[in-house]
C-alpha cells in the first residue's frame, strides 16, 4: 500500500517545490512612498508565501495519513493526518493573512 502513494508523495513534494520558487521569484521594485515601507510589504508577502506552501504541503502529507490509516485500521496515524490537515489549514490562512498585510501596506505607500 505505502509504495502506491510514494509516487503521490513525491509529486505533490514536487508540486510544492515549483509553487515556492515560482512564488519568491524577485520582483521589480515600483517608484513609491518609502523604502523601508516596501521592504516591509515585501518581506511580509514572501513570509505569506511560505507559510502558504508549506500549510499546504502539511494539509496535503495529513491527508495522505489520514487516507493511509484509515486503509489500514491505524487510528493513530489517521488522528495524526487529521492534526497535520488542520494544522495546515492553519498555516495556509496565517500565509494568506500576511500576502494581504503585505499588499495593504504596498498600497498605503503609494
Amino acid at each position: 500500500m505505502m509504495m502506491k502513494t510514494f509516487p503521490w508523495v513525491a509529486a505533490a513534494a514536487g508540486v510544492a517545490l515549483a509553487a515556492y520558487f515560482l512564488k519568491n521569484m524577485p520582483v521589480p521594485q515600483h517608484a513609491t512612498g518609502s523604502n523601508d515601507v516596501e521592504d516591509a510589504a515585501r518581506k511580509t508577502s514572501v513570509w505569506g508565501s511560505k507559510q502558504r506552501v508549506t500549510g499546504k504541503g502539511r494539509g496535503l502529507i495529513g491527508s495522505l495519513k489520514q487516507g493511509v490509516g484509515r486503509a489500514t485500521g491505524n487510528q493513530e496515524l489517521q488522528d495524526q493526518g487529521a492534526i497535520d490537515h488542520i494544522g495546515g489549514a492553519v498555516q495556509d490562512a496565517a500565509g494568506e493573512l500576511a500576502q494581504a498585510a503585505g499588499q495593504t501596506l504596498h498600497d498605503f505607500n503609494r
